[in-house]
């Protein structure tokens, strides 16, 4: 029998075995217990890295544990292939992003297969295949037709070096999130989806959620941003027109004392038409023009604005204050105007305070007088007409009331969420399924003539318009409706697009006439387990569910939550920050694979802590995992070769402790892995047995009692079959030297007894006049007196009482036993 961890060779033996026998070939079985687990599908924009097997080893280990307890298992894999990163990669290379996408996903696969990961690989799907996107082409249509999907002209970020349009969601800190040059503020008719029909149910339907992070919903809530208040008409008595504002905060509208704008607001060219603030706002905007949105509405960045000559007439008293624009507003949000009350915002507060505009207290605290600072919390109204003395969260009702008798508010909702910005003048997306026609205008490419294929040669360096725009050949079509010539949509669709369903097309990635089967899809899902980073919070995950609720309503999906539950897991760091190939921090899996082997990773990424939290990595840490699988190795086999003998003598009641320590592992195991994803802790209470296990070994030369060698067995196959999710291989190999002829992989997971789980014999501290004098071990559960008789017989008790009489003792049951004499 091998004597060295032979692990290279372990791990392509069992690897070709399970391809084999195809144990992860998921089918559906009626009337079994079905489990889902997904990890978030890559980017294949580069070669894999450690914060990849993470992701996935972590979805192994329930996978494989949960096919081990007798589920039905669907674990799939496939590849986000579209999108800015594999494009800018392709670019930054010189060579096709299709080339290099697919050179990508060979590479991230073998890596994959080499971890021994256990996916159903038949179920494969990549986006940037036509098969695929055929459908993702086929769900914008089902939106186009619902009336979900649509375009229009509008300001937009704008990524100089990308060039192309970025959601907000994908601007971070003002820069592009992909390559981090600033982004600008541009004019373009773009594609949308109507993301905010959905904000309610988004926010309600948390409910239905699972164990989610609470982190990931606070996320989604803020940036849904649901806001109860009320629509207020201001008058403008220059244009005789009225202007909306929303606002949460009625009670403070006697506080108004400036109104502002949107510097691209319509009403504004109107106002200043003619007059000596026209350049001065040209000029303004230009400069405004260069700020991404975020940065405009960002609580960081100083607010700058102008005023523009006019005046406004607050409703509630016919007060005129002056008009003003500012970058901290914007068109798209709201109703682009906002009415400015600095005595009770922070934000109109320094803007007042910079433009020396005035401050008019209306709200004071409920114990005392306004300090001539900033009072934004809730209080007593003051210097409000009628309204004054009124406690201020009852003054906005009847404020609102007040004005909606003279026809100028109404309660109202209103959202942060801004509908999604789709399209992408890239050519590496799915192409949007539009053609215009100068008869028939704007019309929906017929669904039989799915999919609209992105032509292989094209100029897709970022310059100038779309590469799509620059292709005659994809350019120039026909009209589906008239047949006349006609002139294909040249964005395309955002990556998320394609992200935001895939989990659906795993169900039955074989069907061709329809993106999925719905008995699949009905039996599989919604997903149980999923798995990926805090990152994807707002943009994946929410776009996922809003494509779930869309499908649910058009009734091809019997569930409004694709996700049951979902786990975040933290990064792989090295050095103290992620890893990265700029900051020359990266660590291959391919370099560590070769050296220590698949299962070494595992253990390392699993044991180095908490995975919701970020991991060092750490060299020495790799390398004691590698030296615990050893151990585990010699250990088995010295089990499995330990002679026996009837004659050899044994302590029964070790061999009873071993026993029910085997089973407390094995609670301890289930409790980690299902309940919490504590695999550190699953592994240390492994870890902690094969100690034992290894320290009865020492007790014995060559040979052992047939009834310890059974206890050993049985240690040894429990530990076994416990380590399998996390160290597949290995455990592999042991347990067909172990004599088992059933794949390990697919055995039934072992079970604890609830009676073994505690120790039949305790250790009772004995006190002599309070002082601790020694231990003497019971059975549990023993009388008073029964401790007291195996107290006054232990030696060392009895040096203690020298001779001397017990006046009385004091016994706490199974714990403590203190003499008085």
């Amino acid at each position: 029998m091998a004597r060295v961890y032979e692990f290279d060779r372990i791990e392509r033996k069992w690897q070709t075995r399970w391809e084999e026998a195809k144990i992860f070939a998921s089918e559906k079985v009626e009337g079994k217990k079905k489990y889902y687990v997904l990890e978030m599908f890559p980017y294949p924009s580069g070669d894999p890295h450690m914060g990849h097997v993470k992701n996935y080893v972590i979805g192994d280990v329930v996978a494989r544990y949960f096919i081990r307890r007798g589920y039905n298992v669907l674990h799939p894999m496939g590849f986000d292939a579209f999108g800015l990163p594999a494009e800018n990669a392709a670019i930054q290379h010189g060579i096709h992003p299709a080339i290099w996408t697919h050179e990508k996903i060979e590479r991230m696969r073998e890596v994959l297969k080499r971890l021994g990961i256990s996916y159903d690989w038949r179920r494969e799907v990549i986006t940037c295949e036509p098969e695929y996107y055929r459908f993702t082409q086929w769900f914008f249509l089902q939106l186009y037709k619902n009336g979900l999907a649509y375009k229009k002209e509008g300001p937009v970020n704008w990524c100089p070096s990308c060039s192309t349009v970025l959601a907000n969601e994908q601007v971070v800190d003002g820069a592009c999130e992909r390559c981090g040059t600033p982004v600008v503020r541009k004019k373009l008719a773009q594609w949308y989806f109507r993301i905010t029909k959905y904000a309610e149910s988004l926010l309600e339907d948390m409910k239905l959620l699972g164990n989610w992070p609470e982190r990931v919903l606070t996320m989604q809530r803020n940036w849904i941003g649901r806001s109860e208040g009320a629509y207020i008409d201001f008058l403008l008595p220059e244009l005789n027109e009225k202007v909306t504002v929303f606002t949460t905060r009625p009670d403070t509208i006697y506080g108004v004392t400036f109104f502002v704008l949107a510097p691209e607001h319509p009403l504004v060219d109107r106002l200043i038409q003619g007059t000596p603030y026209e350049e001065r706002v040209r000029e303004f905007r230009e400069r405004i023009a260069r700020k991404s949105e975020v940065e405009r509405i960002s609580d960081l960045t100083e607010k700058e604005g102008m005023f523009i000559g006019k005046t406004i007439i607050n409703p509630v008293n016919g007060a005129e204050v002056p008009l003003w624009i500012a970058d901290y507003v914007l068109l798209e949000y709201g109703t682009g105007a906002v009415m400015g009350v600095p005595a009770h915002d922070e934000r109109d507060y320094q803007f007042a305070r910079k433009y020396g505009l005035p401050i008019q207290p209306v709200i004071r605290p409920h114990d005392g007088e306004w300090q001539g600072e900033c009072f934004s919390e809730p209080g007593v109204m003051i210097n409000s007409g009628p309204f004054s003395g009124l406690p201020s969260e009852e003054g906005k009702a009847k404020v609102v009331a007040f004005l909606a008798e003279k026809g100028l508010a109404k309660p109202a909702v209103s959202y942060r969420l801004r509908d999604w910005l789709i399209s992408r003048q890239r050519y590496w997306g799915a192409p949007i399924p539009i053609v215009y026609c100068d008869r028939c205008g704007e019309v929906p490419v017929p669904e039989k003539d799915l999919p609209v294929l992105l032509p292989p040669n094209v100029d897709f360096l970022p310059s100038g318009p779309s590469p799509l725009a620059r292709c005659e050949e994809f350019v120039n079509t026909r009209c589906p409706s008239c047949g006349g010539p006609a002139r294909r949509e040249t964005d395309t669709m955002d990556t998320f697009v394609c992200s935001s369903w895939y989990y659906l097309r795993y169900c039955s990635p074989w069907t061709t006439d329809r993106p999925f089967d719905e008995a699949d899809v009905r039996y599989w899902m919604p997903v149980d387990q999923y798995i990926g980073g805090v990152e994807h919070a707002i943009l994946h995950l929410l776009y996922s569910r809003f494509f779930t609720k869309v499908l649910h309503d058009l009734g091809m999906v019997h569930f409004r939550e694709p996700f049951s539950n979902l786990f975040a897991q933290g990064m792989v760091t090295k050095d103290g920050a992620k890893m990265s190939k700029s900051k020359g921090n990266t660590v291959s899996p391919r370099e560590i694979i070769e050296k220590f082997g698949s299962d070494t990773v595992r253990v390392f990424i699993l044991f180095a802590g908490p995975p919701e939290l970020d991991m060092e990595w750490s060299d020495r840490g790799v390398e004691g995992a590698f030296r615990f699988l050893n151990r585990v190795w010699r250990v088995v086999n010295d089990i499995v070769e330990m002679k026996t003998s009837i004659g050899v003598t044994f302590d029964r009641e070790r061999i009873q402790s071993l026993e029910r320590m085997v089973h407390r592992t094995i609670f301890r195991v289930n409790q980690d892995i299902e309940r919490e994803f504590h695999f550190n802790t699953a592994i240390s209470a492994m870890m902690e047995l094969l100690n034992e296990m290894g320290d009865y070994l020492r007790t014995k030369a060559t040979e052992c009692h047939p009834e310890e060698k059974t206890m050993l067995l049985f240690a040894a196959r429990t530990l076994v079959s416990l380590l399998n999710p996390v160290a597949p291989h290995l455990t592999e190999e042991l347990w067909e030297i172990l004599g088992e002829q059933e794949l390990l992989s697919v055995s039934p997971w072992p079970s604890y007894e609830e009676a073994k789980l505690h120790e039949d014999v305790v250790e009772v501290v004995v006190q002599v006049n309070g002082k601790v004098r020694g231990k003497v071990r019971v059975p549990r559960g023993s009388s008073q007196d029964e401790v007291l008789k195996h107290a006054l017989q232990d030696e060392k008790i009895q040096h203690w009482l020298n001779h001397a009489p017990v006046r009385k003792s004091v016994y706490v049951q199974d714990k403590l036993l203190n003499l008085v004499v």
